[in-house]
């Protein structure tokens, strides 16, 4: 019995020798000295905001068309007999001149023939006036005589009568003026369909022309485009006033200038680009004596158009990088640490953000990227000190 309660307490005691010696060897053991590494720092570029004053300007384009555009229309019928030397594609004409005449023997007679009529109903008119004296006269003593017997009806048959011969006359010269088809405004033809000898009648389109005064450009506009003109929906410039815009077109070779004025803008945006049209006016321009380099802003041309927008005064300008998500900015604070700030935002490009507020000059505005910003994380800037921004009057394109 002895000899097996000993067979089994000799290894027992063995185990827990060894359990006593590996907890004691553990817990007296030398323990590492544990170092926390703080997380490095990211990297960002900087740039310092600055105070500015700039004038906004707004880029587009579009096609130049002519203010007045009609076409030639024969009012009369008859043969054409004469056709002037200007009455090609692109002639040039006055207003008021002659560019096809009509044969008119009929018109004259037709003239001749109101004239006769107006002169017999002259003289009916004189002898009905000296009938009605008569009968006053032969009447005087009657009592209430009739109108009838006074020959005032006759009268007035016979004014009437003068009145119809005097429109018929006045008809006659009118369709005899006519023979002579003119436009009442100067310009180009840009399309003909008739010539000499051709028989046309009346409502017969002869010609298409457009007038050469002032020619008009609609320009398209975002938006963020409207904001930086500065002019309500439905703008309409006082007389000879207007936002000043310069037109661009590759021409023969060469890059041209004309200038101009924004005199309107439309009342309604177009339901299916969403934008809204200015109107830029360009005066005289075929008149080669104005034109750059004798070449005029010709009708159906492309032009790219740079309007002089709104004056921004005293905001804060950043880099367009600098602005996040939100109108939001991430500023390097003095501790090395990231800022974030809720800014108003007067005017955005794809150059400069200008601002009503929210930094101060010379804070220093991170415009590279950053994942995962998190407020108060360290930053280190790879630029020593802020770079100072350019100030450039980048045009205010859609974004």
């Amino acid at each position: 019995m002895r000899s097996r309660v000993k067979r089994v307490l000799v290894p027992l005691s063995v185990l827990l020798s060894g359990v006593t010696i590996v907890v004691l060897l553990d817990a007296t053991k030398p323990k590492p000295d544990i170092a926390i590494e703080a997380p490095r720092p990211i990297r960002v570029h900087i740039q310092a905001a600055a105070v500015a004053t700039n004038q906004l300007t707004v880029q587009t384009n579009g096609d130049v068309r002519a203010t007045l555009r009609s076409g030639l229309v024969a009012q009369v019928a008859g043969r054409i007999i004469e056709v002037s030397d200007e009455f090609v594609e692109g002639g040039r004409f006055l207003a008021g001149e002659t560019l096809l005449r009509i044969e008119d023997t009929d018109y004259q007679a037709a003239l001749n023939e109101a004239e006769a009529r107006v002169a017999a109903a002259k003289v009916d008119l004189e002898t009905a006036y000296a009938d009605a004296d008569v009968a006053r006269q032969q009447l005087a003593g009657v009592d209430k005589p009739s109108p009838l017997a006074l020959k005032k009806p006759q009268v007035t048959r016979a004014q009437l009568a003068l009145e119809a011969a005097q429109s018929g006359l006045s008809l006659a010269k009118t369709n005899l003026e006519r023979t002579k088809i003119a436009l009442p405004y100067a310009g180009r033809l840009r399309s003909t369909s008739v010539d000499l000898g051709e028989y046309v009648g009346p409502g017969k389109v002869l010609a298409s022309a457009f007038g050469t005064d002032r020619v008009e450009v609609r320009l398209p506009l975002t938006d963020n485009q409207l904001g930086a003109l500065g002019v309500p929906i439905g703008y309409r410039a006082p007389s000879g006033e207007g936002l000043a815009v310069d037109l661009t077109a590759k021409v023969a070779g060469e890059q041209r200038l004309w200038t101009g004025r924004v005199e309107r803008l439309d009342a309604a945006i177009d339901p299916e680009t969403r934008v809204i049209y200015a109107t830029a006016v360009v005066n005289k321009p075929y008149d080669l004596t104005e034109a750059p380099a004798q070449m005029p802003l010709a009708v159906g041309l492309f032009v790219e158009a740079a309007i002089a927008g709104r004056i921004l005064t005293d905001t804060i300008a950043i880099s367009s990088d600098g602005l996040r998500a939100g109108d939001r900015v991430f500023i390097l604070d003095a501790n090395g640490q990231l800022e974030i700030r809720a800014v108003e935002v007067i005017h955005s490009n794809t150059r400069e953000t200008f601002l009503a507020g929210g930094i101060a000059e010379g804070e220093a505005v991170i415009i590279s990227a950053i994942r995962n910003p998190i407020p108060g994380m360290a930053l280190e800037p790879i630029n020593a000190a802020p770079e100072a921004i350019v100030i450039a009057s980048e045009p205010a394109v859609a974004d």
